[in-house]
């Protein structure tokens, strides 16, 4: 399936909603925290492969803003396995020169957590081959909130005018700046929704819906995605003959 996907129509920037970590678990019959636990094999085997391929930015939406109201227990071992983590795939970070960037409301993570993540974004800052997104505590409706309310303030204070106020403007103030908009959405586990996740950013984004859960989804199942997305025509609101000629 690798020899079927072109390099030089590959999406920059791919996103994932890694769902279904519960429900595999509860398939075996076990805890949730299992299917947490087993889908680091997931996240590890995906980076691998879009950094082969030569994709430049993986963004994995880890942690929502409401994911905070699941459990107590949950949420714990969840930020404890994030540390865990953090700590032992170092080495597949920098043997395949990845850079680690996050997107959300970080300081609402406890201090351990911010701690691991800002030495791990430092350690790989010079990384230059890919640069994999952890959205941690994240929404897009926090995410635009936050933008709305940073230039209303910058506005207030004479530093901005009103009438600049622009798309690429907004860009600007939103957690994701800098970072391209993701032209391929994957979300596993066959849920058909966005659950609050780059609103802004995915306006043009190609979905790819699979019924495979997380913790067993592997490089194959992201060719796949990455075939059917380059069997699309993007016309971004042209049509067809516009785009060939």
């Amino acid at each position: 399936m690798k020899e079927q996907i072109k390099a030089e129509s590959l999406p920059k920037h791919v996103a994932i909603i890694m769902d279904g970590n519960g429900r595999w678990a509860k398939k075996k019959g076990a805890a949730r925290v299992f299917g947490h636990k087993n889908a680091i094999k997931a996240v590890r085997d995906v980076t691998e492969g879009s950094a082969e391929l030569g994709i430049e930015y993986l963004t994995l939406y880890a942690f929502s803003t409401e994911n905070w109201s699941r459990p107590k227990l949950e949420v714990t071992a969840l930020m404890e396995l994030l540390v865990s983590t953090l700590s032992s795939e170092m080495k597949t970070l920098m043997d395949n020169s990845i850079r680690l960037e996050t997107i959300g409301d970080t300081e609402s993570l406890p201090a351990k957590c911010q701690r691991e993540l800002k030495e791990a974004m430092e350690k790989t800052s010079k990384n230059s081959r890919m640069t994999l997104v952890l959205a941690l505590s994240y929404s897009g409706r926090w995410d635009m909130t936050q933008a709305t309310k940073a230039i209303a303030k910058d506005v207030a204070e004479g530093k901005l005018n009103a009438e600049n106020i622009s798309q690429d403007l907004i860009d600007k103030y939103l957690n994701t700046s800098g970072i391209p908009d993701p032209e391929l959405l994957i979300r596993t586990s066959g849920e058909q929704r966005i659950s609050n996740f780059l609103l802004w950013q995915m306006a043009y984004t190609e979905f790819f819906i699979t019924d495979t859960l997380w913790p067993d989804f592997r490089k194959e199942d992201l060719y796949k995605a990455l075939i059917s997305y380059q069997e699309r025509e993007r016309r971004f609101g042209m049509t067809s003959e516009q785009l060939k000629s």
